[in-house]
């Protein structure tokens, strides 16, 4: 990192700013870290190291490692300047003990501390500190080890000076809550994923990462001279590129700088990744709308040139981004975050400096590389042949089966009420589960569509194949939004998708080719969290004329130790082979009754890790597939996918 992007070079208690206190974090802990499941605990290890990343992004830190410690406790070191430790004017106190006892405490709010931050709110250390049972923070400054302890939020050790050093940096050290988390167990490969994607946006930054908690500890160190044109080959590595080298572009105006990559493959799916000062937009924003209509006019102007593109022919945005892997990242010194979950970027003037470097540097390199910019095209335009054959097959089977008309498909038994978000609808695999469905269920909010043998694999079809397809054509019709770039979220009839398959293989399978069909061509379902599964009851359990049924094996256990009681008594249990067999007041009990039931809630939590598994699970190429298997196979048991 060069000196022309590091600012302030001393980096004091006077550029830590105050602007409220900490009281509420741990009476509503959702607000500031978003929920308190699994999502929210890897969540407090990111908020400490963005800390770190902008010290790398102001050029002062060049390593930064992570440890996940037995105990499930977090270990965050870097080698940058340290927090500061003088006195914080506005407050009299130590600017260590600031940042991590007040919220909005830190060098991100004008200060002068940073140029850039990677923070999405900066209450980064103050809010992990008051939802951790206990955190401790090592600062190396000034030749000394300064050294603080907390106990969910409360200082617990004044900082004290523990020791001599002759480098600087900061190690944090915290324990998650278990009085606020779900859950305090942390996964490593979804740490190790983030941590892959900090070091691909930061070129040159060495991000390790260390599981200790096993007899033999699990270990990666990231370091990517290339950034993000690693980034764009990391995604497609078991994709078939359709030309070897990335395209970079990079620019900067102002304070503002941009830098896009791109690679195209054989296949139909567009993967479109933005980041704004290396957090991950996925609702988009403005970067991403100067991407879209920069390529595209640049394709458009590039194709009837070459001569490629005759008369009005063009080809859409659509068309343009079939099989494209993109990489955007921009860094702004006054990033607005909007959007319900604030990842959608709102600054205008970033739409401007992202457009212009994708129309003159694009433009330059098809100019260089006019094979490369012959199969990009050529692809846009074979995507643009099959759209119109999908909008022709779209009106044929509309005409067919009366779709303009409202017409509802066989296999559906609707509901009653008619307000989407009180209706959801049950997809069942078969028509005996599906029988029992209807007879279970509550006809007021309650719908159900019947599916019948394997579906169309979608990561190998395009939307023409697809309308036509007579396993999807009626989900098509019931859920009523539509399919692809004409899908309209205002029009979903069911706020509640939820796919109801058998506890086994084949309605693993089941579920994985809808998933795979939600996430190609209606992904807004998922992203607005209307997509969900089932969890039907593994086991039966019968003492004379008492019944209860398990979700697990360990249920099983749990309940049959409770059914047997003192007396030792014989407990029958049974599995359920599937839903079919499950009588309708059974399957209401267990499954759908909204009392009693249990969802899991389909998310995409992060969009890259989806599409590499729908990619390899689905997919043409055979080894990725393979290797995964393997790799996972010790965890069928208990893979929800």
């Amino acid at each position: 990192m060069s000196d022309e992007t590091k600012v302030t070079q001393e980096y004091g208690g006077s550029q830590i700013q105050v602007l409220e206190g900490l009281e509420a974090v741990r009476k509503r802990p959702g607000m500031y870290i978003g929920s308190t499941s699994s999502s929210g605990l890897h969540h407090l290890v990111y908020e400490i190291v963005d800390n770190s990343i902008d010290e790398a992004l102001a050029g002062y830190c060049k390593n930064i490692s992570v440890t996940i410690n037995a105990g499930n406790s977090i270990t965050v070191t870097d080698d940058g300047r340290g927090i500061p430790v003088d006195i914080q004017p506005q407050t009299g106190r130590p600017a260590l003990e600031v940042v991590y006892t007040v919220l909005h405490a830190g060098g991100k709010f004008g200060g002068g501390g940073y140029k850039v931050s990677g923070g999405l709110h900066g209450v980064g250390a103050s809010v992990v500190n008051a939802l951790s049972q206990w955190l401790q923070v090592r600062v190396h400054k000034n030749g000394s080890i300064y050294e603080m302890k907390f106990a969910r939020g409360a200082i617990t050790q004044e900082m004290t000076v523990v020791g001599k050093t002759d480098h600087t940096g900061t190690e944090v050290t915290f324990q998650p809550d278990p009085e606020m988390f779900d859950t305090t167990e942390y996964d490593y490969e979804i740490l190790h994923t983030r941590m892959r994607e900090k070091a691909f946006l930061t070129a040159g930054l060495r991000i390790s990462i260390t599981d200790d908690r096993g007899e033999t500890p699990v270990t990666d160190t990231m370091c990517y001279e290339g950034g993000i044109r690693e980034f764009a080959t990391w995604c497609n590595r078991n994709k078939t590129p359709l030309h070897q080298d990335v395209i970079y572009m990079s620019g900067m105006k102002g304070d503002a700088s941009a830098e896009i990559a791109i690679q195209y493959n054989d296949g139909y799916n567009e993967l479109l990744l933005s980041f704004a000062n290396e957090v991950n937009t996925t609702e988009g924003g403005m970067h991403e709308t100067g991407f879209k209509t920069a390529l595209t006019r640049v394709l458009n102007n590039y194709g009837t040139k070459a001569g490629i593109i005759k008369g009005d022919d063009k080809v859409s945005g659509e068309d343009c981004r079939e099989g494209i892997t993109a990489i955007i990242s921009v860094k702004l010194t006054e990033a607005q975050f909007e959007g319900q979950t604030k990842t959608k970027l709102g600054n205008a003037y970033i739409r401007t400096l992202v457009d212009q470097i994708v129309n003159d540097q694009l433009a330059t390199y098809f100019e260089e590389h006019p094979q490369t910019a012959k199969v990009i095209l050529e692809k846009a335009m074979m995507a643009n042949r099959a759209r119109e054959a999908a909008r022709k097959a779209r009106e044929s089977i509309r005409r067919k089966t009366g779709l303009e008309s409202g017409q509802m498909p066989d296999k559906l038994q609707d509901c009653n009420e008619r307000d989407p978000s009180l209706c959801e609808i049950y997809i069942v695999e078969g028509d005996s589960a599906a029988g029992s469905a209807i007879q279970g269920r509550d006809s007021r909010f309650q719908a159900i569509l019947a599916m019948w043998g394997k579906m169309l694999n979608v990561e190998k079809a395009r939307a023409d194949k697809i309308y036509g397809n007579d396993k999807l054509y009626p989900l098509i019709v019931a859920l009523g939004a539509g399919i692809g770039e004409e899908f309209d979220i205002e029009k979903l009839r069911y706020h509640k998708v939820i796919i109801m398959s058998d506890a086994d293989v084949d309605g693993a399978h089941i579920r994985t080719l809808l998933l795979t069909f939600f996430f190609r061509y209606m992904r807004p379902l998922i992203e607005n969290g209307y997509v969900y599964s089932a969890v039907p009851p593994l086991y039966k359990l019968k003492r004379g004329k008492t019944e209860r049924v398990a979700y697990s094996d360990e249920q099983r256990d749990q309940v049959s130790a409770e059914m047997r009681g003192e007396s030792g008594a014989k407990v029958d249990i049974s599995r359920f082979k599937g839903l079919g067999e499950m009588d309708p007041h059974e399957l209401w009990e267990t499954t759908m009754d909204p009392e009693k039931r249990t969802l899991r809630r389909i998310t995409l939590e992060d969009a890259r890790r989806a599409d590499e598994i729908f990619t390899i699970l689905m997919g043409e190429q055979v080894e990725p597939r393979k290797e995964w298997i393997e790799h996972n196979a010790k965890y069928a048991v208990n893979i929800d996918i």
